[in-house]
């Protein structure tokens, strides 16, 4: 299992009303920089809200919402003091309520 780190809000909010094209820009550039591989990725209604244990969670948030997932917890620091109005938090997956949050960017 692997711990997943995550910025949730509308996607409204995220694609509307924050620089989210231009923070995820300048942390690409930063990890190209850094010869450092993408551990980042912005998801469209994320399939981790409908876990029974994320109910509360999902209750928060405006739908539909989006979230930005990393494996590394620096990245979701670095992006809350970016983004406001943001929710954040981790979870574990593959796990028998959450499938592996990543298996839909492939399509």
């Amino acid at each position: 299992m692997q711990t997943y780190y995550y910025v949730l809000a509308s996607q409204r909010f995220l694609l509307e009303e924050e620089p989210l094209e231009e923070v995820l820009r300048e942390r690409t550039r930063h990890y190209h920089e850094q010869e450092k591989e993408i551990d980042f990725w912005f998801v469209r209604q994320p399939a981790f809200l409908e876990a029974p244990d994320m109910v509360d969670l999902k209750a928060k948030c405006p739908q539909p919402a989006a979230a930005i997932l990393s494996t590394n917890p620096q990245v979701i620091t670095w992006l809350k003091l970016r983004l406001e109005y943001v929710l954040t938090g981790e979870f574990q997956a593959p796990s028998d309520t959450i499938p592996n949050p990543l298996t839909s960017l492939a399509a």
